[in-house]
C-alpha cells in the first residue's frame, strides 16, 4: 500500500500507508497504532465485550476449537496482549502460550489477569512487533493473531514471519474483522460501527478517536479472498476462511507445509 512520487524533480516522498482512513507515513503508523492501545489498554476487554455484546467470546471460541489444543503444542499469540486466546488455549489442554505484543500497556494488562486468575505456569509475555518477531525460526506448532493485524503496518511482512517462526505441519489461525457478507446486515452494521461505536468508546475508555479508528480501519482491511490469497503469498498452504456472524469476522486458516 506504498506510494511514492516524483514532483518537479524533488525526491520521491517517503512510504505512506492508512491509518484508519488517513494517509501516513508508514514509520509513524505504529507509534500510532501503540497510542491507540495504550489509551484503551485497562478497559479493552470491557468494550469488546459491550461493542459485540460479548459475541466476540463466541469467535474466540470457534478460534480454539479450530486449533484443538494439545497438550504438546507450543503457541505463539501475537497481538494478544490482554490473554484472551491464551488463556482458552491453556485451559482447553494447550501446552505453552508465547503471548507477543508490540503493545506493553496491553501486556501488563494481561500479565495482571494472570496473576488474578491464578495462572502462573505455561505463559511467557515477550514485547515485540509482528513483522519482526523475537523468536526463532521453526519453534512454535502453532500461531494465533487474533484482532491484530489489520493494525500491522505491512502485513505481508507479518504473514512471512508467522511462516518463519512455524514448525512444518504447524497451524497458522488468524481471527479478524471482515466484509459482511449478508444483504442488508451490512448497512446496519455500517451504522452501528460508525455512528455508536465512536459514542460508546468515549463513554467507556473516553477515547471517542480510537474506536473511530477502528471502525475505519475494518473498511480497510482486505476482504476474506483477498487476504487468503495473501497468506497463500507468503508461502502458507491450504488457506481457508470461515466466515463468522455473516461476515463480521472471519478465521483463515493455513499450514505451514
Amino acid at each position: 500500500m506504498s506510494e511514492t512520487s516524483k514532483n518537479n524533480g524533488q525526491k520521491p516522498s517517503s512510504e505512506t500507508t492508512h491509518f484508519g482512513f488517513r494517509s501516513v507515513e508508514a514509520t509513524e503508523k505504529a507509534s500510532l497504532v501503540r497510542d491507540v492501545f495504550d489509551s484503551v489498554a485497562e478497559r479493552y476487554d470491557l468494550m469488546n465485550d459491550l461493542m459485540s455484546l460479548g459475541i466476540h467470546r463466541l469467535w474466540k471460541r470457534a478460534l480454539i476449537n479450530q486449533l484443538n489444543p494439545q497438550p504438546h503444542m507450543r503457541l505463539l499469540d501475537v497481538g494478544g496482549g490482554t490473554g484472551d486466546i491464551a488463556f482458552r488455549f491453556l485451559d482447553r489442554g494447550g501446552g505453552t502460550v508465547t503471548v507477543c505484543d508490540i503493545n506493553q500497556e496491553m501486556l501488563n494488562v494481561g500479565r495482571d489477569r494472570a496473576l488474578d486468575s491464578g495462572r502462573l505456569s505455561g505463559l511467557d509475555w515477550i514485547t515485540g512487533d509482528a513483522e519482526k518477531l523475537p523468536v526463532a525460526d521453526s519453534s512454535f506448532d502453532a500461531y494465533t493473531i487474533a484482532f491484530c493485524i489489520r493494525n500491522v503496518t505491512h502485513i505481508e511482512a507479518a504473514l512471512s514471519e508467522a511462516r518463519r517462526v512455524l514448525k512444518p505441519g504447524g497451524r497458522f489461525l488468524c481471527l479478524e474483522f471482515s466484509r459482511v457478507v449478508l444483504p442488508l446486515l451490512d448497512k446496519l452494521y455500517d451504522t452501528y460501527s460508525f455512528r455508536v461505536l465512536p459514542v460508546l468508546g468515549e463513554a467507556v475508555t473516553d477515547d471517542r478517536d480510537a474506536y473511530q479508528y477502528l471502525a475505519e480501519s475494518i473498511r480497510q482491511f482486505p476482504p476474506q479472498d483477498d487476504f487468503a490469497a495473501m497468506i497463500g503469498e507468503a508461502g502458507l498452504e491450504q488457506a481457508s476462511y470461515r466466515n463468522l456472524s455473516g461476515g463480521i469476522a472471519a478465521i483463515h486458516s493455513a499450514w505451514r507445509i
